[in-house]
């Protein structure tokens, strides 16, 4: 007689995941991470005995990367919240948190618990040919998102970087609005730094000894202090664009907040009334969400500015951890226009699932949540240093988990600085913009408190005070 196989219920990787001795390893993990880490929690100086071996480490470091590196900057390896320790022993207030990346900090425990996840898996890499469930929950969360108000978006296409979301979405573009050959970006912009990217980009020395890509024709941002103006100026740009090379414009290519440029939001009307135009000449609205995205008061800038019902194809970045392209059902590619070997670590994928629930969770979003009480804190704290150093800080500009403000004569020279400066008094921030330059922030809004922002202005203070009696 034959018996019957019996019927499997339950995956291995279930069984492996409820384990007691999973729950339990991750348990002592973050017991030892929160009791090592536990003294990071001020700013401290490097420790003498290791201040030769890191100078020799981090002159190796650039050497082997073949350019010099802003900050003399080498992690130990763990942190605290906002706090993160040096290969040196010192400990600073990291508050550009990876030009925006580290959105939870560092040492975080659910990024530690995302991390044991992912060192479980099969593989390192999730990509086109083989994906895990983690990537569906992932695009899942974001078309969730992208969709609570309105928008028509209803697909995600996950890929390793910003860049490459930003490639994506031209691809898209190029191919729904074949034979257009040109977009039209903002003056001032920043796209990224790939050979079509780096065309987008306003700025000519990232383009330096590289070919023409792609033609792009630029229009002036808004501007707050003549915004009925700066968006009749705008506009009539655009519009004389269409009626010049009529038929030739695939997108146009929105950062609804300047990141890179310095800081400078738009406002709904502006953007309304450009992305309207741009649907009446069947040219796609592109909106370059990858240093925006969870910063604002919604999820998505576009949802802050409320125009979820004028959005074609967002990009997203950065504190997501695994980047991806968003569009309508109008911009779905044909095969194989865009695909790649690698989407993502399983690392990134389950950590962007943890990133994306938890700002939900914690009420990051929303006119009253978190991301907006933070920069009124931040914005207090730096107009109150304004008016204590007259002609030292200006400012501030930005919205939400967004900040910066500009120093002295906003030269780039004062400002970087003041950046280094802050850096060696232990805060950690950025530069932005040209004429002027700023000083910026990405706060770490997963985990940054109120408390925080009091250092890092106890730290301006002290510092932009010694360099102001220096004049």
């Amino acid at each position: 007689m034959t018996q019957d196989t019996p019927t499997k219920t339950k995956l291995a990787a279930a069984g492996l995941a409820a384990d007691p001795r999973i729950a339990e390893a991750k348990r002592l993990i973050q017991e030892a991470i929160a009791e090592h880490s536990a003294d990071l929690a001020a700013v401290a100086e490097p420790v003498p005995a290791l201040v030769a071996d890191y100078q020799a480490m981090f002159d190796e470091y650039s050497k082997l990367r073949g350019g010099k590196v802003y900050f003399p900057y080498l992690g130990s390896g763990i942190g605290n919240g906002p706090f993160v320790e040096l290969a040196d022993g010192s400990v600073k207030l990291d508050l550009i948190s990876g030009i925006g990346v580290h959105g939870y900090g560092h040492s975080h425990p659910k990024l530690i618990d995302a991390g044991i996840d992912a060192a479980l898996c099969d593989t390192v890499m999730q990509g086109n040919l083989q994906a895990n469930p983690s990537i569906v929950d992932t695009s899942r969360l974001l078309v969730d998102l992208a969709k609570e108000s309105g928008s028509g978006i209803n697909h995600c296409f996950l890929t390793t970087s910003g860049a490459m979301a930003n490639e994506n979405a031209l691809k898209l573009a190029f191919q729904r609005n074949s034979p257009a050959n040109r977009i039209v970006a903002f003056t001032h912009c920043f796209a990224g730094r790939t050979l079509a990217l780096a065309q987008v980009t306003d700025k000519a020395a990232y383009r330096q000894g590289l070919p023409d890509t792609i033609a792009v024709d630029y229009i002036p941002f808004f501007d707050e202090s003549a915004p009925e103006r700066s968006t009749e100026i705008a506009v009539n740009h655009f519009k004389y664009y269409l009626n010049r090379h009529p038929g030739k414009y695939a997108a146009i290519w929105l950062e609804l907040i300047q990141g890179e440029g310095g800081y400078y939001p738009g406002q709904t009307e502006f953007f309304r009334q450009l992305m309207t135009a741009a649907r009446e000449h069947g040219v796609a609205v592109i909106a370059d969400e990858v240093q925006t995205f969870g910063r604002t008061s919604r999820p998505y800038a576009f949802q802050h500015f409320g125009v979820d019902d004028l959005v074609d194809i967002v990009t997203v970045g950065k504190i997501t951890q695994v980047c991806a392209t968003l569009f309508t059902d109008q911009y779905a590619p044909q095969p194989g226009l865009i695909s790649q070997t690698f989407t993502g670590s399983n690392m990134t994928i389950l950590a962007a699932n943890a990133i994306l629930q938890g700002l939900v969770d914690a009420g990051n979003f929303g006119d009253d949540g978190k991301n907006m009480a933070f920069h009124r804190h931040f914005a207090t704290k730096l107009t109150e240093l304004s008016n204590k150093h007259p002609g030292s800080i200006s400012g501030p500009f930005g919205i939400g988990g967004m900040i910066a403000f500009t120093a002295f004569d906003g030269s780039s020279k004062r400002t970087n600085e003041l950046i280094d400066r802050l850096y060696a008094a232990g805060l950690m921030s950025f530069m932005a913009g040209g004429s002027p330059s700023r000083i910026r922030f990405l706060l770490p809004l997963g985990c940054i408190e109120m408390q925080h922002i009091d250092t890092a202005a106890e730290i301006i203070d002290r510092v932009v005070g010694e360099m102001a009696a220096e004049q």
